[in-house]
């Protein structure tokens, strides 16, 4: 029998059938055992000693990312922090990072309190400006360059296989965190990266209910295997219950990421035109500054993240917020419903994000319905 090669849509949808598992069920069991036997003669030929470590109800989640991102491995972590940290982690004292100026707010403070208390040297620059990037480069090669693509909550977008060459050239590794962009619309490792981070709670869970971080490897280095030994010494593993789950919702994650594709690029489309808004932050903008890159990068869509500008600054941003009424006001994206978000009001008194910023997740509601609901939330802060 001839084996064909699949379309992410058709591995997706049977993702963590039997095709990764020993078992007759349609559906992978959940393990909730901490611990496994010992052969007979004091050995584990199973792989499996303590959950900690490892847990067979990871593997088909783990499986089908790796596939996605065509990875030689993938481990999941318990959270997307966990996953990002364990990568500077496994750095040493001493060791360089650039990382992009602005990027997920809690990382960037962890490189800036923790990161620097390791011993870690952090310098953060625009990474989709090349000529930046490269100076920085020139000035001290880095160990290991960290890109965000497209960066949130400005969805900044950096052009990965030009950053890969750079990082050859220098001798570092490359490390992208795909959150946004998930497997399905750019596949990081195909374009130079060494490894690609995700946080599962979002795009790939996509139900609010699950929170996990994953890791994916081009190759089977001793980076790699350092990470590998990080998750399991620091214990930094989801529940087997938030794995399966979050493979449930991988199931369903090439319907929900073109739904919300498409739903972002309408309402960024439609915005784009109101006359209080004075700026759609969205990759698939032809006026966004990253568009040719994304247009390069990016196959099937944009992204379901978008972030508008607001006439009035921050109190009429804040004011737009409060009067929706089918967008949550919550902290959070890649869900099937649709958040807005006062994005500097999380971040606090140094972020970089401008004060008339609001932050949306469009999720998979009527397109219609949802900018009918902006429309009408901005008109009000400004009557």
């Amino acid at each position: 029998m001839t084996t064909t090669r699949l379309s992410s849509q058709s591995v997706l949808a049977q993702g963590g059938t039997n095709k990764y598992i020993e078992n007759v069920s349609i559906i992978p069991p959940v393990y909730t055992s901490t611990t496994y036997l010992r052969d007979s003669d004091n050995q584990y030929r199973s792989g499996l000693v303590y959950s900690r470590a490892d847990n067979p109800t990871y593997r088909p989640a783990e499986k089908l990312l790796a596939e996605l991102e065509n990875a030689v491995d993938a481990r999941l972590f318990a959270s997307g922090m966990a996953a990002a940290t364990a990568v500077f982690q496994a750095l040493k004292p001493g060791d360089s990072i650039i990382a992009p100026r602005v990027m997920y707010w809690a990382l960037r403070q962890w490189l800036k309190t923790f990161g620097q208390d390791a011993g870690l040297h952090i310098r953060f620059v625009d990474t989709s400006n090349l000529k930046e990037l490269q100076e920085s480069v020139n000035e001290k090669a880095p160990t290991l360059i960290w890109l965000e693509t497209p960066g949130n909550p400005l969805w900044t977008v950096t052009d990965i296989e030009a950053v890969s060459a750079i990082a050859k050239s220098c001798g570092a590794l490359l490390a992208v965190d795909s959150t946004v962009a998930t497997p399905l619309l750019t596949k990081p490792l195909d374009l130079g990266a060494d490894i690609v981070m995700h946080s599962a709670t979002k795009y790939l869970n996509g139900h609010s209910d699950v929170i996990s971080g994953a890791l994916a490897a081009r190759e089977n280095s001793k980076f790699w295997q350092r990470l590998v030994a990080i998750r399991a010494q620091s214990g930094a593993v989801p529940s087997p219950q938030d794995a399966s789950q979050l493979l449930r919702g991988m199931r369903t994650l090439f319907l929900r990421v073109r739904e919300s594709c498409q739903n972002a690029l309408y309402i960024a489309e439609q915005l784009e035109q109101h006359p209080n808004v004075v700026e759609v932050l969205y990759p698939g903008l032809k006026s966004f500054a990253g568009h040719e890159v994304a247009a390069k990068q990016m196959q099937g869509g944009f992204g379901g993240m978008l972030s508008i500008r607001l006439a009035g600054g921050e109190k009429a941003a804040i004011t737009v917020a409060a009067q929706t009424q089918l967008w949550h006001r919550a902290t959070s994206l890649g869900g099937v419903e649709s958040l807005i978000e006062h994005r500097a009001s999380i971040e606090g008194p140094d972020t970089p994000v401008p004060a008339d910023l609001l932050r949306l997740s469009v999720g998979i509601e009527s397109a219609d319905d949802l900018l009918k609901d902006l429309q009408q939330a901005i008109d009000s802060a400004h009557a």
